[in-house]
Order: structure tokens, then sequence, then C-alpha cells
């Protein structure tokens, strides 16, 4: 009895020794700021908590600064109710039921058995046929010696937070995706509305045209130009048609509903386009964007696994214990002699052929998998945020031209009709100004929608979750 004890003091002493070595970061070389951005919009942030996430409405507020409440109601909405979401949100808790199954390896295991047997060959004896009744309970406990069992919790709880990030990380991506989606819904009406509207003008030019035809004033291939132009126009209008139905079905989805007609508000034309957004410092996104702090999780889980394998090659000690009572009969069972039993048991690994080793090393070239896969992870990370400043910069660039050459084409066109009219030109000359003037109330369209949705991709590729300090106030205020 002292020397089980001496034994399990012994090991108790050591719980606090962990095998393996402990995650300590990992050193990357960053620039100051990205190429694409401006100075002054570079904004330093503090590092996040990575001992527990938080995950506040407040947080995911940036969608308003557009000031659209269908917009504001759409994502609201997605949040509560898309799958994905619920999929992640799942996998979250997941993690923590693994968690806490993995936790509970370190403690003691009790259990309960009764048995009722009737022979001539009970208790290892042989004799006349009798009655064995027995009710015992039982302990059993695997001593923590070299922190095999700590690792793995370490294991498990990195892979806890790293699904706690990565459903930050659907939310946020979410977020991106419904609010592309409806930019792109609010781009397809307008050019809807503009092909409906050049069809309807072209479809009375036509009329003009077959008009001054039938009274000889001019050629029939006049006619054809008229009757080309229109159904270029008109031929568009059920291609945004088409698209207005997919793009509404798909936002049906994000939202979590069945496919159908999605209501909008503000027009294209009178979004936000002049959107100031700060940019982080490129070493804030290891603290910020949900993927980058996943895919670290990820390499902790991996570098405690390597500890848990190196501690399969040592000796583990347990010990058990169990007290029951046994009769020959149930009138019989009393608690005044009762049976008890107390083992420790020291066992260890003592030729392999190297198995363990090679485990070992296993999970060491997992854990650089999981380095390198971070390390890519920061790198696509930093790719992401340049090219989107870039398209940012460069597509505000294209509007400025794309406004200008609309103006133009417009003013054209109604000059060019205006000398069609008089005799001064050909109707051939009309025909290009319209035609180029329906281009560039197409391209304009779509360049708008583009420079909403690369704000939004700006918000994703930085992280999300962030705002002014007196628009977080606020938007927390009106919570």
């Amino acid at each position: 009895m002292k020397r089980i004890l001496f034994i399990l003091l012994f090991a108790i002493l050591f719980q606090s020794c962990k095998i393996g070595k402990n995650y300590k970061g990992t050193e990357f070389v960053q620039p100051d700021s990205y190429a694409q951005e401006a100075p002054e919009m570079t904004v330093a942030y503090d590092s996040v908590n990575t001992d527990s996430l938080e995950l506040s409405t407040a947080d995911l507020l940036w969608w308003k600064l557009y000031d659209d409440p269908v917009l504001d109601s759409l994502i609201s909405t997605a949040l509560a109710n898309n799958r994905d979401v619920l999929i992640a949100a799942e996998n979250v808790l997941q993690g923590r039921l693994a968690l806490k199954i993995q936790n509970a390896e370190m403690l003691p295991k009790f259990d309960v058995q009764g048995q009722v047997q009737r022979g001539n060959f009970l208790l290892n004896q042989v004799g006349d046929p009798q009655n064995l009744i027995l009710g015992a309970a039982s302990a059993n406990w695997e001593l923590d010696l070299w922190g095999k069992l700590r690792r793995l919790s370490e294991a498990a709880r990195a892979d806890l937070v790293a699904s706690e990030y990565g459903y930050r990380g659907v939310m946020i991506s979410l977020i991106s995706e419904v609010a592309t989606t409806y930019f792109n819904l609010l781009r397809a009406k307008s050019q809807y509305e503009i092909s409906m509207r050049n069809a309807t003008s072209r479809d009375s030019m036509l009329q003009l045209i077959q008009a001054r035809y039938d009274k000889g004033i001019v050629p029939i291939i006049d006619v054809d130009q008229a009757t080309i132009q229109y159904t270029i126009a008109a031929g568009a209008v059920p291609q945004y048609e088409r698209e207005i139905v997919r793009l509404e079905n798909t936002l049906s989805i994000l939202i979590g509903q069945n496919p159908g007609p999605i209501p909008t508000g503000k027009l294209l034309s009178e979004q936000k386009y002049e959107i100031d957004l700060p940019v982080a410092r490129p070493v804030d996104l290891l603290t910020r964007r949900p993927d980058v702090i996943a895919s670290e999780y990820q390499l902790i889980a991996q570098n405690a696994q390597v500890g848990a394998a190196k501690g399969n090659r040592l000796p583990t000690i347990s010990a058990s214990a169990l007290v029951g009572i046994a009769a020959d009969s149930f009138g019989n069972l009393s608690f005044d002699n009762p049976l008890w039993t107390l083992t420790g048991q020291l066992a260890g690994p003592l030729f392999y052929w190297g198995q363990l080793k090679r485990q070992v090393d296993i999970e060491d070239s997992r854990r650089y998998q999981a380095l390198y896969q971070y390390q890519n992870t920061v790198f696509f990370a930093l790719k992401e945020v340049e090219d989107v400043l870039a398209e940012i910069r460069t597509t505000r660039d294209e509007i400025a031209i794309a406004e200008r050459r609309r103006e133009a084409a417009l003013q054209a066109q109604t000059l060019s009709r205006e000398r069609y009219n008089m005799g001064v030109t050909s109707y051939l000359e009309f025909l290009e100004q319209q035609r180029q003037a329906f281009d560039a109330e197409l391209l304009l369209e779509g360049l708008r929608a583009n420079l909403l949705s690369a704000h939004v991709r700006l918000y994703k590729a930085l992280g999300g979750g962030w705002l002014s300090e007196e628009e977080q106030q606020a938007a927390q205020n009106a919570e």
C-alpha cells in the first residue's frame, strides 16, 4: 500500500510536465504598408484577444455605411437563416463537445457492475454447485505524467478556436456575398431599364423611318438599319430579365428562403460611391482576418499533436481501485466484510520496431504542412488586399472616364438625330451614335456595381467587423 501511494504521489508531483515544445508563434517579414493604398488611409488596430471569441452585432455593421435599409434587412436575415452559417455554428458546438470529451480523459473513470452466477467452478475453485452474487464499484485513472493528455486537450482547444474563427469567417463571407449579389441585382435592374428605354425609343424611331419609307423619303436600308438597332436593344431586355431572376434566386438562397423575387431599395445611381475606408497595416491581418487566425490555431493544434505522439513513446502510470460485496444469496449480502483492491500499474513500450518514432515523424511532418499552410494564408491575405485596393483605385478612374463618355455619347446621339432630321447627315451616323450611347450607359452601370462590390471585398479582405469609433458607438446605441 505504501509503495502504491508513493507512486501516486510521485506521479502527481510531475503532473506539470508536458513533453513536446510549446508553440511560440511564427515570424513573418511584412511590409509597413500596402503598395496600392494611400498612407493617410492606414490605421492601427490592437491585437484581438484570441483566448475567447466574442461576436457582437456591432462588429459586423459595416454595411450600414451604404444607408440602404433593404440591404440591412437582407444581411440580417442571412446571418440568422443562412444554412452555411448554421453549419459553421454546429462545427463550433462539436468543437466544444470534443474539448470536454478530451478534458475528461484526465479524470478518473468510475464503473459499477453487478453479477449473479451459479455453478461448480466459481472463484477459480471446483466443488459443489453454488451461487455467487457480486456487486462492485471501480475507479481507473491514468495519470498524465508526461503531459500527453494535456497536449491532446491543447490540440482540441486549438481546434475549437479555429472553428470559432471559421464561423466568423463564414459570416463575413456571407455578408460580402449578399452585398455583392445585391449590388449586381441593382446593376441588372438598371441595365434592364436602360435596355427597355432604348428599345422603346428605337421602336418609335423605327416607326418614323418606316413611315418615311412608305412615303418614299428614305431608302429601305434605313428601315433595315433601324430594325437592327431596335432588335439589339429589345434583345438585351430578356437577357437582363433572366439575369435579374438568377440574382434574385441566388439572394433567396443566401438569406435562407425559397427562390423568389427580392425587393430592392435605393437605385444603383443613388448608392454611395465615395466611401473612404480605413485600411489596417499588413501586420494587423495576423490578428484580424478570421482565416489567418484559424490557420494559426490549426498550426497550434498540430504542434500539440507532435507532443502527444512523443508521449506515446513513454511509460504510463495508472491506478485502479475496486470495492464491493459478494455472497451466495441476496440475504447474506453485507458490508461487514467488503471486497477491495487497490492497484498501481506502470506500463511502457519496449520494442515496437520504430513504429512510435515514425508516428512522431509523421506528426512533425504534418506540423510543417500546417506551418506552410498558415504562411500561404497570410500571403494570400496580403495579395487579396493589394488586389482590391488597386481595383478600387482604377475603377474610380474608369467611372470618371465612363461618365464623360456617357455624357458625350448622349449629347452626340441627340445632336446626330437633329442633324439627321434636318437632312444634314446620314442615318448611318445617327445609328452609330445611338449604339455608342447605349453601350456607354450599360458600361457605366457595370462599373458602378463593380466599385460597390470592390468596397465590400475590401471589407472582407481586411477581416471585416471594423468601423470608425464614432460609427461603432452609433451602431451600439442603435442596438
